[in-house]
């Protein structure tokens, strides 16, 4: 049963004169009147909840609205919790970059795609190096190249002004 916060109407919220009657062990009352239907709610020292507004006629639940919220924000917390969140970690590379830097670089590409974050690989270029963007696609494909079987390209390498920018995000484990 999911039920929007923004719509949800409590005792003298309800403005339907008759109203389908659920108790709060989901036994169903019948349709009454809202006025006896707050008088039974009262009765058990409980809210009469609408749970369903667009029905004809509307439903209501008599239930502990409070521990009802309760619950609610605590389903929402642990949705919250098990949500993955991805990080996109940038590793910066030159277009003449030597053999050992590019292997530190690319060793902290593979660290953060293992954490399960994404990998945004930029290639800087300055001066009269931006007349040679091949030399960063060579490097991007070179790593994509390393890297194939455990990434999926979500962004080809696409020269952005002074930088070539290439995504890669890790596959998803099954």
């Amino acid at each position: 049963m999911v039920i929007s916060k923004e719509n949800l109407r409590i005792n003298d919220e309800i403005r339907a004169r008759e109203v389908r009657l659920t108790a709060d062990d989901g036994e169903q009352l019948g349709i009454m009147s809202s006025r006896d239907a707050l008088a039974l709610a009262q009765e058990k020292q409980l809210d009469l909840v609408e749970i369903a507004p667009n029905a004809k006629p509307p439903v209501c639940r008599i239930m502990d609205y409070g521990k009802y919220r309760y619950e609610q924000q605590k389903r929402d917390k642990e949705a919250r919790k098990k949500q993955k969140t991805f990080d996109i970690k940038e590793v910066k590379l030159r277009p003449g970059i030597e053999d050992h830097d590019y292997t530190v670089k690319f060793k902290n590409a593979v660290r953060f795609l293992e954490d399960g974050d994404k990998v945004k690989v930029t290639i800087m270029f300055r001066g009269c190096e931006l007349s040679h963007p091949e030399l960063g696609e060579v490097l991007l494909k070179r790593m994509a190249e390393e890297l194939k079987d455990t990434v999926v390209i979500e962004r080809a390498p696409k020269l952005e002004g002074r930088n070539m920018i290439m995504i890669v995000a890790p596959k998803a484990t099954k």
